[in-house]
């Protein structure tokens, strides 16, 4: 903000105005807005003002009143950064677009329904100024919603657009699913299905997400709640080549994800694609029976192996993974005869119990345990004597750490660590889902029934959370958490001066450091903090 003094001349009289401006953003353009006329203000009140805004100190504001205003800073910073990756330019200049705009705003900053942002958020933000949209309602976001559900090929194209600025697109390409689970039932894509959250008997929907190599979400999905992992892949394929045209892609999904009709897919004329993915313990088997590759190729170093087909096998076993999978089996065990133990002694305390339903449960415990196959138990009389098989568990053991990265991918197009560690990337996408779902931008609850409004929360939130990894991303060498960088932020407020009744707003003069080294840090600091 700033104060404007005017001379004008007419006839044999001049006119002196004064009046307080401020500087505002319409798309690319900076344009200029009244807000305030001072002229009949007194002299030294309007330079105490100007000094004021300046930064500078002043001798006497008795007749104004001081007050803190709206906060400004966190929601000014996820503009800049939306610019910045294409978000605001993908969403566009529509009002729908400004409340998409709110909408992820909101879910970074409050995590909260629609009705709180509507009716309470808003009023402590300033709204208006940052994203030039008002008069809003709760209705109006979950309506806003549906147009986020109907143009999301679109926004999502168009951001991969900015990406990747028009280039050709050769990439590897990370994807994973997860589910989200609802407290009601009447969502219309919800559904009861195998459930990653380990909640019995709730109804969810399945979420299928690609990021790109650098872990830059690109698309997301949401499918009905009984949807299988691999039933989600075509879609995704379908997506990269007719919506962003991708022309060469390396698929890179789990073991539960990409199986023998994916892989066809992906080798088909119609893609002629690669992938990376790993195989389970029983196909390792099936390999080492083969003589395809022998147990004792697994060690740390990875070491490759191609069979007559072409398909490459990355071999690895990771020694600190297999001494837990060890250490766990034996608490298993130790369990299991613990188990064995007390039935026995319930036996023996209650005879007249039944041991046919002490051996039931006996089994039933063995089984939840996996551990059939090692534990045996005899019974004798009423009473349990457990059997351990050594050779079985020594078995079981063999393949404890390792694991196969499998791939079609040719070694001169892609090397053996660069395909491992590729594969390794996954964890991203896990990374992604676990921010998504459980901490600042929380996916749940999902407070929406409609299936385009339930799609559309669902892009919100992954458009927040490309905001949120870029903030993560800058200020990761100050070791500040996002949640923390995000609040400090927040807490950038105008300061308010009211005389005679009106209101006067500026930027506070002094920021506490660790809000200052966040914003340099986001190369944001003459954007948000320096006075115009």
């Amino acid at each position: 903000m700033f104060i404007q003094r005017t001379r004008r001349k007419a006839k044999d009289k001049v006119y002196h105005s004064v009046v307080l401006m401020e500087n505002y953003r319409e798309g690319k353009k900076v344009k200029h807005r009244t807000i305030a006329t001072l002229t009949k203000w007194p002299k030294q009140i309007v330079d105490d003002l100007e000094k004021l805004l300046k930064g500078k100190a002043v001798v006497s504001m008795d007749d104004m009143e001081l007050s803190n205003g709206k906060a400004y800073g966190a929601i000014q910073v996820i503009r800049h950064i939306a610019d910045d990756l294409g978000i605001s330019q993908a969403l566009g200049k529509s009002k729908q677009a400004k409340l998409a705009m709110v909408q992820i705003a909101g879910r970074i900053i409050a995590q909260q329904s629609r009705n709180h942002i509507a009716n309470q958020w808003v009023k402590s933000q300033d709204i208006d100024g940052v994203f030039n949209v008002s008069d809003f309602n709760e209705d109006s976001l979950y309506a806003n919603l549906d147009w986020l559900s109907e143009n999301q090929r679109r926004i999502e194209k168009k951001i991969f657009k900015h990406r990747y600025k028009d280039k050709k697109v050769k990439e590897m390409f990370l994807y994973d699913v997860t589910s989200s689970y609802f407290e009601g039932t009447q969502n219309e894509l919800a559904a009861y299905g195998y459930n990653r959250d380990k909640k019995k008997g709730k109804m969810q929907i399945v979420v299928g997400l690609m990021l790109d190599s650098e872990g830059c979400p690109l698309t997301i999905e949401v499918f009905e709640g009984n949807t299988g992992d691999t039933k989600t892949v075509s879609s995704q394929l379908k997506k990269l080549k007719e919506t962003f045209g991708v022309e060469r892609v390396v698929f890179v999904g789990d073991k539960g994800m990409v199986k023998s009709a994916q892989m066809d897919e992906m080798a088909s004329g119609k893609y002629k694609w690669g992938y990376l993915t790993t195989i389970t313990k029983a196909q390792i088997r099936t390999l080492i029976d083969r003589n395809i590759i022998q147990l004792q190729l697994f060690e740390d170093e990875m070491i490759e192996v191609q069979d007559q087909d072409g398909v490459r096998y990355i071999l690895r076993k990771n020694r600190y993974r297999a001494e837990e999978i060890a250490n766990n089996r034996q608490e298993r065990v130790e369990r299991g005869e613990g188990f064995v133990k007390s039935q026995n002694q319930y036996l023996q305390e209650h005879p007249r119990a039944s041991a046919e339903v002490a051996q039931a449960r006996i089994e039933e415990k063995l089984s939840q345990l996996k551990l059939k196959g090692i534990i045996s138990i005899e019974k004798e009389d009423r009473k349990f004597n457990i059997g351990i098989d050594e050779s079985k568990k020594e078995k079981q053991a063999e393949l404890d750490g390792c694991y196969v990265v499998k791939t079609e991918v040719p070694k001169q197009e892609l090397d053996t660590k660069v395909a491992h560690d590729r594969y390794m990337d996954l964890g991203l996408v896990e990374y992604a889902f676990r921010t998504m779902k459980t901490t600042i931008e929380e996916l749940r609850p999902i407070f929406v029934r409609k299936k385009d409004r339930t799609r559309g929360h669902v892009l919100v939130v992954m458009l927040a959370y490309m905001i949120t990894k870029y903030i993560s991303d800058k200020i990761h060498h100050l070791e500040y958490t996002r949640k923390f960088a995000i609040a400090s932020l927040d807490k950038i407020q105008y300061i308010e001066y009211t005389f005679k009744g009106k209101v006067i707003k500026t930027k506070p003069s002094k920021l506490p450091q660790h809000t200052n080294q966040i914003l340099e840090a986001l190369g944001l600091t003459e954007k948000v903090a320096k006075k115009k």
